[in-house]
């Protein structure tokens, strides 16, 4: 059996978005009642929107989501999976007519940190922000934006 390429993956929907209700353990964990677990394309339309001189987070990405699908919280551990399913497709299609390119450089873990499972790793992605005008400091393997938060594009600007 031939191995999936990132761009089946991502618009491989299965059966998602799927809202789901949370039992009492999760709905303490999380802070929600409701959690949607989003399809690999929402994940990658709202990533293609993060403007250049902007940058974006996971947990933003998830507002948006919450937002758009009426839950409580999106899923985390899917919505990181389907940000490097995201960022794999549009590095791996060259048919810009198939799929477009988006910027997943400017798509950052929750805290500011490179996502260092994207295409290139830290220091290719370190260097497409650095080529924007971010500052990137670099502690051991891992690099952050400095001051990401000054130039974060919120939850509230995606369009949905």
């Amino acid at each position: 059996m031939k191995k999936k390429s990132w761009t089946d993956k991502l618009f491989d929907s299965k059966d998602l978005p799927k809202v789901v209700e949370l039992n009492e353990k999760g709905s303490v964990h999380w802070g929600g009642q409701t959690m949607v677990i989003p399809r690999p394309l929402d994940v990658f339309n709202l990533m293609a929107q993060v403007p250049e001189g902007k940058v974006t987070t996971i947990t933003e990405i998830r507002k948006a989501l919450a937002k758009k699908y009426k839950t409580d919280i999106a899923c985390p551990l899917t919505t990181g999976i389907f940000s490097t399913i995201s960022a794999r497709a549009s590095e791996e299609n060259n048919d810009p007519s198939k799929l477009p390119k988006i910027p997943y450089w400017r798509t950052l873990k929750s805290s500011g940190e490179i996502n260092e499972k994207f295409p290139g790793g830290v220091e290719v992605l370190s260097g497409k922000l650095k080529a924007e005008g971010f500052e990137v400091i670099h502690k051991g393997k891992k690099a952050k934006v400095k001051d990401y938060e000054k130039y974060l594009f919120h939850s509230d600007d995606f369009e949905l």
